[in-house]
């Protein structure tokens, strides 16, 4: 969704926050280093799952998808970590749980604002469904207005969308917040704090891509992670070949980094050009493959959206849960 050109907005004003932390207090008993090992391994094999085999693979919504599915994987990864902890809520740190309460909240704000510009863009698939619809008969009253509709269909795609732009405030404010409170006198406090610091690295830059993709701006974060992290170099990896290919997409000028939605422009335009201004039933060339082509994308959109809204929606409920049953704990105790 192409917007103005603006002057590059940096996610911090006054500097990056992103120093380069070290996993601290790593003399751990061997039972809960044992729990830390086994959550870092699973999310480094997470992020490497992530890893784009290709450049096409890069914000593709089967890709968004599956970033979305294993965000969810992780967040109840959480979960299960503090239940083998033997962690119970009255037994925090209220540090611990101003973080943990902290995350959950600005996290149903982003997945709202994530699940409201789906919406939008199921909106407008609907637009070219209607579309397509006129462009079954070559009468020119029904051709004019399709390939009017065709160009407020690409208005409506681009207009802006204010959750969006918002969330990129909520993520800033995750990222401020990112550094690790100081835990003392606690092993399990330390190894709730390293695992909720992954989760939120993850979680940051993740959602960071999806802000940058719905909102068409290059704006993204560069972490800085230490490699003494278990799944620091996979990350780095990761978000090094993730973030290049965006901001190489932003450089040649593309209509979305989506590459569903590039794809029906392409379609859109093409279209556009085929039909005459002021069409005549005789004038009008024959539309049916660019019809058909258009059709075909536009319903594979619609099934794209489908799945990535219903992952979306999975991780808004894991979020909420996980905040509902600490703050149920806190009432109980």
């Amino acid at each position: 969704m192409s917007r103005p050109q603006t002057p590059p907005r940096q996610f911090f004003p006054f500097g990056n926050p992103f120093r380069m932390i070290s996993p601290k207090g790593s003399n751990l008993p061997s039972k809960l280093a044992a729990i830390l090992n086994a959550f870092e391994r699973s999310l480094a094999e997470r992020l490497r799952k992530l890893h784009p085999s290709s450049k096409d693979d890069v914000l593709s919504l089967s890709w968004m998808k599956l970033a979305m599915e294993l965000l969810c994987e992780t967040h109840s990864d959480i979960k299960t970590l503090i239940k083998e902890l033997d962690l119970p809520v009255p037994d925090w740190n209220e540090k611990w749980i101003d973080v943990y309460l902290d995350i959950s909240v600005k996290l149903l704000d982003v997945c709202n604002a994530i699940s409201s510009e789906l919406s939008h863009l199921n909106q407008s698939n609907l637009m070219l469904r209607c579309v397509t619809h006129n462009l079954d008969s070559a009468e020119s009253k029904r051709l004019a207005r399709a390939r009017a509709s065709l160009g407020q269909w690409r208005l409506n795609i681009s207009s802006s969308n204010s959750r969006i732009k918002n969330c990129c405030t909520i993520l800033d404010s995750l990222g401020e917040s990112l550094d690790l409170p100081k835990v003392k006198n606690s092993a399990k406090g330390k190894v709730l704090m390293l695992a909720l610091y992954g989760v939120k690295v993850q979680t940051v830059f993740m959602c960071s891509v999806f802000a940058s993709a719905f909102l068409g701006s290059p704006k993204l974060f560069d972490l800085k992670i230490a490699d003494t992290y278990s799944w620091g170099q996979t990350f780095s990896s990761l978000q090094i070949d993730v973030n290049n290919e965006i901001r190489s997409t932003y450089s040649h000028g593309k209509f979305t980094p989506l590459k569903e939605l590039e794809a029906i422009d392409q379609c859109v335009t093409n279209l556009h050009k085929i039909i005459p201004e002021n069409p005549e039933v005789e004038e009008a060339k024959p539309l049916e493959n660019a019809v058909s082509e258009l059709q075909g994308k536009a319903e594979k959109l619609s099934e794209d959206l489908h799945l990535l809204t219903n992952e979306v929606d999975s991780f808004f409920q894991i979020v909420l849960a996980g905040r509902d049953a600490l703050l149920s704990s806190l009432r109980g105790s």
